[in-house]
C-alpha cells in the first residue's frame, strides 16, 4: 500500500486500487489531488506486475468535484480583476497542468475502471471521463457542473463526454449543469452498469479487472492505445495505425502461449512479453 497526501494505492497485483481519500470534503478535489494523479498512474504505467486499475472514492462519494477553496493560494489569478497578458499567461499554463492530471489516466497503457457511488461532480466526471470503463450503484448523482459556478469545463469532460454520450446529450449536460442519477447515466451509456450497492459495485470492478488481467496485457495495452488514437480520426487512419501496431507486436510471447494453450487444453498464461 503507497499513502499520498489525497489517494491510497493498494496494489494487489495484477490488480491495483487507486482511491480518492478525503473522504471528510467529499472527496473534493485540493492541490495534493491534482499533483499526486500524474506520479502514481506513471508508476502504475511502469509496474509489469499491474495489468487493470480500478479508480474508486473513499468515504460517501466518488468527488464532490473540485474544492474551490482549497484551490484558491493555487490559482490566485482567477480572482485578479486586471488580467494583464503575463496573468493569463500563468493561468494557461496552469490549467494546462491540471488537464494533465486528468489525462494522465488516459495515457497510462493500463485499462482503468471507475467504480463511482455517490456524488461524482466537476472535476469527478472529468477523471470518470478519462478512465476506460465507468460502472456505478444506483444512487450514484452525475453533474457537469462548471456553468452552474461561471467555468467552462477545461480539464477534459468536454473533450471525451460527447464520443461517450453522443453530442446531443454532451451539450444538454454541459449547458444545464443538472444533476443526473444512475439510470440516466445508463441510458445514456455513460455507464455500463449500475449495481444495488457499494459491495456490489465493488465485487463487479473486481470481476472485470480480472476478466481483463487474465487476458494478454500486451494485446490489451495495444488496444487501448488504438482506441485512444482512434478517437477523432477516420476510420481509414485508424486502420493504418491498428496495422503499425499490430506488426510491431506479432511475434510475441503471449501469441505463442495463446497458441501452445490451445493444442494443450488449458488456459493461457499471459507473461506480457
Amino acid at each position: 500500500m503507497s499513502e499520498y497526501e489525497f489517494y491510497q494505492v493498494v496494489k494487489k497485483p495484477p490488480i491495483a486500487w487507486v482511491y480518492l481519500n478525503r473522504p471528510d470534503k467529499k472527496n473534493a478535489m485540493n492541490p495534493p489531488a491534482w499533483k499526486e494523479s500524474i506520479p502514481i498512474f506513471k508508476a502504475l504505467d511502469a509496474d509489469k506486475n499491474i495489468r487493470v486499475v480500478i479508480i474508486s472514492g473513499k468515504g460517501p462519494c466518488f468527488s464532490a468535484g473540485i474544492d474551490l477553496m482549497a484551490m484558491a493560494n493555487e490559482l490566485p489569478e482567477l480572482m485578479d480583476n486586471e488580467q494583464k497578458g503575463g496573468v493569463k499567461w500563468r493561468l494557461l499554463k496552469k490549467i494546462g497542468a491540471l488537464q494533465d492530471a486528468i489525462s494522465c489516466i488516459e495515457w497510462c497503457r493500463k485499462p482503468v475502471i471507475a467504480a463511482i457511488h455517490g456524488h461524482c461532480i466537476g472535476a469527478g466526471l472529468d477523471m470518470a471521463t478519462a478512465c476506460d470503463i465507468r460502472i456505478c450503484t444506483s444512487d450514484a448523482v452525475f453533474s457537469l457542473r462548471e456553468a452552474a459556478v461561471g467555468f467552462v469545463a477545461d480539464v477534459g469532460v468536454l473533450q471525451r463526454i460527447p464520443g461517450i454520450v453522443g453530442q446531443g446529450y454532451a451539450r444538454e449536460l454541459a449547458y444545464t449543469a443538472k444533476n443526473f442519477d444512475a439510470n440516466s447515466a445508463k441510458q445514456m451509456l455513460l455507464v455500463n452498469a449500475v449495481y444495488d450497492d457499494h459491495d456490489a459495485l465493488m465485487a463487479a470492478a473486481m470481476e472485470m479487472a480480472e476478466q481483463i488481467a487474465a487476458n494478454s496485457p500486451l494485446a490489451v495495452e495495444a488496444s487501448k492505445d488504438v482506441l485512444n488514437h482512434g478517437m477523432g480520426k477516420t476510420v481509414d487512419e485508424g486502420l493504418k495505425y491498428v496495422a503499425s501496431v499490430s506488426t510491431n507486436i506479432i511475434p510475441s510471447k503471449d501469441l505463442m502461449e495463446a497458441i501452445t494453450a490451445f493444442a494443450e487444453k488449458r488456459k493461457p498464461k499471459f507473461s506480457g512479453e
